[in-house]
């Protein structure tokens, strides 16, 4: 067994024979250098999870259709926020090869120009949310008992998406160069703030009025704020390797932005298949009752946790992929995307084990209600043997994304999210009248297929070979 996972976790044999072109890094090296961006980025994706759980948390003592109102508009926003997800891939992955060319002024540039793209199209698809608010939540799903709570709670926070965008670009480019701190500082003092005013303005304490899920809405739009802020500031250090006070040139630069498009056009159809298929996959359990709805919000933000897991490691793969392609060492991309992966599952042993023992008690922190919490009983079990595959999954994925490689996930989530996730879960919730569990097993299907499909596309090493 020792033999084993020494051979599983030691850099030495994760090449194949004849694939090293130089000296690679030591175990202890490669892991300390992941470990290094990886645990901020963690904390801060586990951070993000937190703002959508702290507000239904924090709901929930509202009641089942408060729960329901928050969580209705989970997907809903992040439709709107898929353009600038998908321009934020592109950014990483160039300014991370910009930083492993020791480029200082390309990096600059792509920023810049990608500063410019976002504030343009977050005001655009801002504007369009706030005013077909209504209509948008209707599509969703949205049953008549919620459906004023949730319109008034998008229409709030849909304002704070146009300052987290911006944020958010500005993160997405401190990721490429190795920079995760800065990301993980932001949204500690974003969901620091969420949480004080989520407190002050829910249930109306220290003389503040009562809002209920209005409230919720206005404590995470200030949270953005401060969030946003301090991000602008990171890039105006005059001892950061991205700085936007160096040069002021803020002109359109056309190659830098067919640099990023390149990328991101192919990472824009992921998010599309991507949220239209969980779009649908929210609808369809939407129509299984308010209770049941509540209860599967609860558990897919527990489920968020063990996905922010993953989405630390990877970004940090990411970084370190695109870093090390760019230094033209695609061995070293290799090294680095494997150990994230092991940090992964050695992660995804451990979440197995705490969400099994745990089971309704993380439920509980949400709501009290029976129902809710006898629902969620086997639902826990369904995340448990789902998180052993997801976070290998998301965590292989970034690595794609980071090598540039957005055409192929396009097309694994088309499949897989898009298509197979909310067709089988219709059927397994509906024809066979399996209800929410059917839901669930969908889910834990579409997990199983997209880690196939990519682990297999990872391990073929034609994502080494892509020029940006």
């Amino acid at each position: 067994m020792a033999n084993l996972l020494h051979r599983f976790y030691t850099t030495d044999r994760m090449l194949k024979q004849g694939q090293a072109i130089g000296s690679i890094p030591s175990t202890r090296e490669a892991y300390r250098i992941n470990f290094g961006i990886a645990w901020p980025s963690a904390v801060e994706a586990v951070l993000v999870s937190l703002i959508s759980s702290v507000d239904i948390i924090m709901v929930g003592v509202l009641g089942p259709q408060a729960i329901s109102a928050v969580g209705i508009t989970v997907q809903p926003k992040f439709v709107i926020l898929a353009v600038i997800l998908s321009l934020n891939v592109g950014v990483t992955a160039l300014v991370a090869r910009r930083k492993g060319e020791d480029d200082e002024e390309g990096a600059n540039s792509c920023l810049k120009q990608a500063l410019m793209i976002s504030t343009a199209l977050s005001l655009i698809m801002t504007l369009f949310g706030f005013f077909y608010a209504r209509q948008i939540i209707e599509f969703a799903g949205a049953p008549s008992d919620i459906l004023k709570d949730a319109t008034i709670y998008f229409k709030i926070i849909l304002v704070g998406n146009f300052f987290s965008s911006l944020g958010l670009t500005i993160n997405a480019a401190q990721r490429g160069i190795g920079n995760t701190k800065i990301s993980m500082l932001t949204n500690l003092a974003a969901n620091g703030v969420n949480l004080v005013f989520n407190f002050l303005l829910i249930g109306g304490n220290l003389g503040f009025p009562a809002l209920g899920v209005a409230g919720a809405a206005v404590a995470t739009v200030i949270g953005n704020i401060v969030g946003f802020i301090m991000s602008i500031r990171s890039i105006m250090q005059h001892d950061s390797f991205l700085n936007i006070l160096r040069n002021h040139n803020w002109r359109f630069d056309s190659k830098t932005i067919k640099g990023i498009a390149k990328v991101s056009s192919s990472a824009m159809v992921e998010q599309v298949f991507m949220r239209i298929g969980f779009f649908t996959y929210a609808k369809v359990v939407a129509n299984l009752g308010t209770v049941a709805f509540a209860a599967h919000q609860i558990c897919m933000n527990i489920l968020n946790i063990s996905f922010s897991f993953g989405d630390g490691f990877g970004i940090a793969s990411s970084s370190l992929v695109g870093q090390n392609l760019g230094a033209k060492r695609p061995d070293v991309a290799i090294i680095y995307a494997k150990v994230g992966q092991r940090f992964a599952f050695t992660v995804s042993v451990f979440l197995f084990t705490v969400f099994i023992a745990g089971n309704t008690f993380f439920v509980s922190l949400f709501s009290k209600d029976p129902q809710i919490i006898e629902m969620s009983r086997p639902l826990m079990v369904i995340i448990a043997i789902t998180c052993l595959g997801q976070i290998s999954q998301v965590v292989l994925s970034g690595c794609l994304r980071g090598a540039g490689d957005t055409t192929y996930t396009a097309v694994v989530s088309l499949v897989s999210i898009g298509i197979v996730r909310p067709l089988i879960s219709w059927v397994l919730c509906y024809p066979v009248g399996w209800g929410l569990n059917g839901a669930w097993i969908g889910l834990l299907i579409d997990q199983a297929l997209r880690l196939t499909l990519i682990y297999f596309r990872f391990a073929s090493n034609r994502w080494t070979k892509i020029k940006l």
